[in-house]
């Protein structure tokens, strides 16, 4: 990570920059080119083009957000997000690959293959009160206005930066720069208010110290544990999409732990979070770290992550519980482990909604685990060409370097994936068992005494 303090040569004095409580104008913070690092070698061509094709047309083009904030840290952006003064449909017309998107707030995605550049016009302050609803969070945003309106309704100030396409200075009217030469992360304006406009920003802080090192700012922090249950009113399937941004970030291990220090994991994963506190050094939580740092070590190594996987990491300790449970009251462990399984998933989907096309993939993995304790005969070469085996034999790993009593099994899958065909039939033949000697079940009205002795002669 780069020194900001070595990147601008100015300080930005804050109180010379807020905003006061008339809403009258601030002068923003000018960065020209020759006081800050970021280049536009370092932006996409794609996002390049969306910006010049803006200025071309007259328009202000701006680079805003996460994309600026991470160039400036020495990050690579995983996206290039656009400002413009330029209304959707004008955006949407000078663009032929673009698409309009959103209702509470109209956005342009302009597509490059598999890149998306989104463009938004600048937003203004809610118009009237009936576009926020009792607890303070905005349910209506399509207002347009101009770029300090923007900056000022933005989120936090490290995200409020603005690189200007026309000249390839940074603009900032909060204070971002300042904040990111303190290493802090501070929300803009009143911080009670803005958590109430929209309490999924507490879940963005939380992500933020974990994924930039930074440290939260004194008020931003102190509104996090009291107002933590609006959370519950947050639409499940965008607690999905944000609980990914958490745990794919690749700082998981930090994250995860802020999510569980601030109160916030048991907002999203309740079963869970009740385990793990009442039982901290169990397997099960012992096996969530280990899922958690293999994350962590894939992303940074460039290898694929499934979410599938990290979900079924997270509720195993709750479903292992459940599933135990049902075998105390003598259900076999295969309908058990599928009644606590299916139990789980629909209680947690309500909560975070995770897809079907994940959740099936969870199930399996778990219930998988029962499979790779048969490795008689032709199940161990059937389970080997099963497509979720490996996810299950990695969750295997994982419980046995977690402390379940599962190294020699663990071992045995290992040896047997990579041996020849020959060795494998040696290794099969090896766990065959002995030959039954049961008794053959004798028919209806078959009462002679020679068909007895045939029916035992068989089963001998």
């Amino acid at each position: 990570m780069l020194s900001i303090t070595k990147i601008f040569n100015r300080k930005q004095n804050r109180s010379e920059h807020e905003a006061d409580s008339l809403g009258q104008p601030t002068v923003p913070l000018i960065v020209s080119r020759d006081q800050h690092n970021l280049s536009r070698s370092q932006v996409s061509p794609q996002a390049l083009k969306v910006l010049y094709g803006l200025k071309d047309a007259g328009f202000e083009a701006y680079l805003v957000g996460g994309c600026v904030r991470d160039l400036l840290l020495g990050y690579e952006p995983k996206d290039f997000d656009v400002a413009t003064n330029a209304s959707p449909e004008e955006v949407h017309k000078l663009f032929k690959r673009s698409r309009l998107i959103g209702r509470r707030f109209k956005l342009v995605h302009v597509g490059f293959g598999r890149e998306v550049i989104e463009v938004a016009t600048f937003r203004a302050p809610p118009e009237a009160e009936q576009h926020i609803d009792q607890h303070g969070k905005i349910v209506q945003d399509n207002v347009f206005g101009t770029l300090e309106q923007d900056a000022w309704r933005r989120d936090f100030t490290i995200n409020a930066l603005y690189y200007n396409i026309r000249d390839f200075s940074i603009v900032d009217y909060t204070g971002g720069i300042n904040d990111l030469q303190a290493g802090k992360i501070g929300l803009i304006g009143d911080v009670e208010t803005r958590y109430r406009e929209d309490p999924v920003r507490i879940l963005r802080a939380l992500r933020f110290v974990g994924k930039l090192g930074l440290t939260l700012e004194r008020d931003t922090e102190k509104h996090i544990k009291g107002l933590a249950k609006l959370l519950q009113d947050i639409p499940p399937a965008r607690l999905f999409d944000e609980t990914l941004k958490l745990y794919l970030s690749g700082k998981a291990v930090e994250t995860h732990q802020l999510l569980v220090e601030y109160g916030i994991f048991g907002h999203l994963f309740t079963d869970s979070a009740r385990l793990l506190a009442s039982e901290p050094e169990s397997t099960a939580a012992k096996l969530l770290t280990r899922a958690l740092e293999n994350t962590d070590t894939r992303i940074k190594e460039g290898k694929p992550v499934t979410p599938a996987f990290l979900f079924a990491a997270i509720l195993w300790g709750p479903t292992f519980a459940r599933w135990q449970n049902y075998q105390d009251k003598k259900i076999p462990p295969l309908p058990a482990l599928q009644k606590a399984a299916n139990e789980l998933i629909s209680k947690q989907v309500q909560r975070v909604a995770f897809p079907k096309r994940l959740t099936l993939v969870a199930r399996d993995i778990w219930l998988l685990q029962i499979r790779l304790t048969m490795r008689q005969g032709k199940r161990a070469f059937r389970l080997l060409t099963h497509p979720k085996f490996r996810a299950a034999y990695d969750f295997l790993l994982l419980r046995s370097d977690a402390g379940e009593p599962f190294e020699e099994l663990s071992q045995w899958w290992t040896d047997f994936q990579f041996a020849d065909e020959s060795e494998q039939q040696k290794m099969v033949g090896e766990l065959a068992p002995a030959p039954s000697k049961r008794k053959r079940r004798r028919r209806r009205g078959t009462t002679t005494k020679k068909s007895v002795v045939v029916s035992t002669n068989q089963a001998s």
